[in-house]
């Protein structure tokens, strides 16, 4: 049974692994860069949104991770910021819409959880952007909330539903030519563990949003007593 449970466990990290791979590949020569002077699309989200469907939210957040940190240190030239920014939209892009797909497995879920993580990272993506943008392009936040209409919900909503469009296409095909290689078994179930992983994910995006929401109200705070 021991020897079983590593057996799966040692396939399912080469299967992640490939994701990865995949994901670093799509972000090195697919990447669009210069969208409105700083803003870059990449499709690695699709890769790694496939990965948290199949793997579960915490596996797709563990592979977004490693994918941002590769980035970091290859086509990256935005540092730390770039990392944290990056990390964040993939993470509850990647997250959210593999939590609530994998609650329960149809395609009716696959889309509403693809919805909600578009959402939840054009959230997330404009209350960091008003808290980093001043700090990463020394411009007053102002400025950072006249690019708002014009410039970054637009973008983060095509980069996010051209994602989701594209994650629906390839999903089917991916998870089919995987479990051909047995790659990944037959049939997916929602275990005691998936759950309590699903619990630990919803833990800690509520904990980043009581940081950022924090962090926000510092700001105004601050502004309003200048």
């Amino acid at each position: 049974m021991t020897e079983q449970r590593t057996k799966e466990n040692l396939t399912k990290i080469v299967s992640m692994g490939m994701l990865a791979a995949l994901a670093v590949a799509a972000d090195v020569f697919l990447r669009i860069p210069g969208i409105g002077g700083f803003l870059t699309y990449e499709p690695k989200d699709v890769i790694l949104t496939i990965g948290g469907f199949i793997f579960g939210p915490i596996a797709g957040i563990g592979m977004s991770l490693l994918v941002c940190l590769i980035e970091l240190v290859t086509v990256s030239n935005t540092g730390f910021i770039g990392l944290l920014m990056n990390f964040l939209s993939s993470a509850f892009f990647v997250g959210v819409s593999a939590l609530i797909y994998r609650r329960k497995m149809t395609l009716g879920r696959a889309v509403a959880g693809l919805v909600a993580g578009a959402f939840s990272m054009l959230a997330i993506m404009l209350l960091w952007n008003y808290i980093i943008t001043p700090v990463y392009m020394h411009i007053p936040r102002e400025e950072v909330l006249k690019l708002f209409v014009p410039l970054l919900i637009p973008f983060n909503l095509l980069k996010a539903f051209l994602n989701a469009a594209l994650t629906l296409f390839l999903y089917k095909g991916v998870v089919t030519a995987l479990r051909k290689s047995h790659l990944i078994p037959e049939r997916e179930s929602n275990d005691s563990a998936n759950k309590k992983a699903n619990t630990v994910l919803i833990v800690l995006v509520s904990a980043v949003l009581a940081v950022t929401l924090t962090l926000v109200l510092l700001i105004f705070a601050k502004v309003i007593q200048i």
